[in-house]
């Protein structure tokens, strides 16, 4: 048995280590409670379900992805739609790059995406805040045309879905996917400049 206290980052790491190893569908409460010698019930305390031990792994994961999305879209050196462009190709470079070098981390994601968990759901609207931050940039510099922010930045989503949307992993292997995604962009910001 576990000699040391029990906190729920160890309890993370550790179902983070074992998602790794078998995928999302077959990693257990009972297996995490194995790797760190301690009853399922002590991992229970900390954690409500094996769904809310989940979504704490991907939250963390996540979070590293935040940061690196949030410097894109907060560089002022850059007019908006250089930053928008910024943003939206390191949202998707940073999603294919998950897919391919993390794929039981991403299988995961992609499950809770799927489940319409508070973490997936959280994570779109952190997007959503940033595009939207963006637009209204854009408009307040006259560098695009006026309209509805959140709307604006919600079509913006919809409109590239297919390079950062979980459910399009298998199309991100194709060699057109960035010379698309690239084309998208320049579409999006296009339409989104002040005539």
């Amino acid at each position: 048995m576990r000699g040391e206290p029990l906190d729920a980052e160890t309890i993370v790491s550790a179902t983070e280590e074992i998602l790794r190893r078998h995928g999302p569908d077959k990693t257990t409460v009972l297996d995490v409670a194995r790797q760190l010698g301690v009853s399922h019930g002590s991992v229970y305390r900390h954690f409500a379900s094996k769904a809310a031990l989940r979504e704490a792994v991907i939250r963390r994961w996540l979070d590293q992805v935040r940061h690196e999305l949030a410097a894109a879209a907060q560089n002022s050196a850059l007019p908006p739609a250089e930053r928008l462009r910024t943003l939206l190709t390191s949202m998707f470079a940073i999603k294919w790059a998950k897919a391919r070098q993390d794929p039981e981390l991403f299988a995961t994601f992609r499950a809770l995406a799927a489940e319409h968990s508070t973490v997936a759901a959280g994570h779109v609207g952190f997007l959503l805040a940033q595009v939207r931050d963006i637009i209204i940039d854009g408009v307040a510099t006259g560098d695009f045309t006026a309209g509805e922010p959140e709307v604006i930045a919600q079509a913006v989503l919809n409109a590239t879905s297919r390079f950062h949307d979980p459910t399009h992993a298998a199309e991100w292997r194709s060699a057109e996917t960035e010379a698309d995604s690239a084309a998208v962009v320049s579409l999006i910001l296009d339409g989104l400049r002040a005539r």
